[in-house]
């Protein structure tokens, strides 16, 4: 049996074919590759627009700056994701407002969503207990203007986004949709990254198809659209020459490698999503009687799942570091899936967050293990990560 790995890109010779043709041109950036794989996300999506950068956090950045988010400004987000969903507008001296999440799913809770809106429109004491206990002393001024939500498609599932998309209207809100980890994935047979004004992908290579490094940011807003792919371009409007820059830009462009190697693997789109999903049911059935492992649930809403990694809960009873420790000593990598976003030390540092603040955020943080999971791992390799878990449960229940 092949040595079981926390993940692997799912490459064929046609991938690597794909990007040695484009080392064969002298286009190299910013040639026919990006276009295409543009295009590709544009008939997924149906999207009018899709705009590709260097990676995912460069998107949501752009996205960020295209929704007018500017310091002092108030913005609905989840402390249970990616650190990059807040850091985005860290960059922007905006104030994340953090709303605890679903237990099940660990997306955003829609109805506190709603609830905390309500509250910060309100205004007064209302308000108050939603924000952060301070802000950084230098260059940070709260102007308690709430401005968009920011919600994330966590491992594949989509956020609940009839009520998102509710309260954002009803207050005049972006919504920047957070779909990383969700390619493909369907709320109510919608499309996710088709359910807010803006939304990004991303292909890091434990992604659903990589491009190495990459995102997608795909809207149907026109000022929009051109303003971020002026911004990607170190501020270049239609029009600037190549050393005339209409607005403060950034080089967030994706070069033509990696867009050549991410349209490869939009070929064989659905056939990824299929082998995922084989994985993940052979998973769901190795694991059932294990009681102190939860499986992943999938909500009714989820018309279709993408999966990106496969994180499973431990029982509180369990300690999930040492227990994490027992699975290493087996050969079985496992990663700890999320940190809450709001007890890393740089936001206890800006903002005073601390323990308690988000309790099922924390308690998702102290229980998820992320394990071995890809579109090539075989049932064989399953079934030795399964028979491992087992074997550490028994070993964690003897120890307690």
């Amino acid at each position: 049996m092949k040595k079981v790995t926390m993940s692997s890109p799912d490459l064929t010779d046609a991938d690597r074919q794909a990007v040695q043709e484009v080392l064969n041109t002298p286009n190299l950036s910013m040639g026919p590759k990006i276009r295409a794989f543009e295009d590709a996300f544009r008939s997924l999506t149906g999207c009018k627009y899709a705009i590709g950068v260097n990676s995912g956090t460069a998107g949501l950045h752009l996205c960020v700056r295209a929704a007018h988010i500017e310091a002092g400004d108030l913005v609905l987000t989840t402390p249970f994701s990616f650190v990059s969903s807040t850091n985005v507008l860290l960059f922007e001296k905006a104030i994340p407002v953090f709303v605890d999440v679903d237990i099940a799913t660990g997306n955003i809770d829609s109805q506190k969503l709603e609830q905390v809106a309500d509250d910060l429109f309100r205004g007064g004491k209302a308000a108050q207990k939603w924000l952060p206990r301070h802000l950084p002393k230098h260059g940070w001024e709260a102007k308690g203007k709430l401005k968009a939500l920011l919600p994330v498609d966590v491992f594949g599932q989509p956020a609940d986004y009839d009520l998102i998309l509710v309260t954002a209207q009803r207050y005049g809100l972006k919504v920047i949709e957070d779909s990383c980890e969700a390619l493909a994935a369907e709320y109510k047979g919608r499309q996710a990254g088709t359910l807010g004004d803006m939304a990004v992908f991303a292909f890091y290579p434990n992604k659903q198809i990589t491009a190495g490094e990459g995102g997608m940011i795909v809207t149907d807003d026109d000022q929009a659209a051109e303003l971020m792919q002026a911004l990607r371009n170190q501020g270049r409007a239609p029009g600037d020459t190549w050393l005339e820059h209409t607005y403060l830009g950034y080089n967030y462009r994706m070069d033509e490698m990696s867009a050549a190697l991410g349209l490869s693997q939009m070929a064989r789109l659905e056939n990824l999503l299929k082998a995922r999903q084989q994985v993940a049911d052979w998973y769901a059935a190795h694991l059932a009687g294990i009681d102190e492992i939860e499986v992943p649930t999938l909500v009714e809403s989820t018309t279709r799942v993408s999966w990106f990694v496969y994180v499973i809960r431990v029982s509180e009873e369990i300690n999930r570091d040492v227990f994490a420790k027992l699975l290493e000593s087996k050969g079985v990598p496992v990663r700890p899936y999320f940190s809450p976003i709001h007890l890393q030390p740089y936001m206890r540092e800006m903002f005073g967050y601390q323990e308690g603040d988000y309790p099922v955020t924390e308690d998702l943080g102290k229980r998820s293990l992320a394990i071995p999971f890809s579109s090539s791992m075989s049932e064989e390799q399953v079934v030795f990560v399964c028979q491992a878990l087992a074997e550490a449960i028994a070993s964690s229940a003897a120890a307690i």
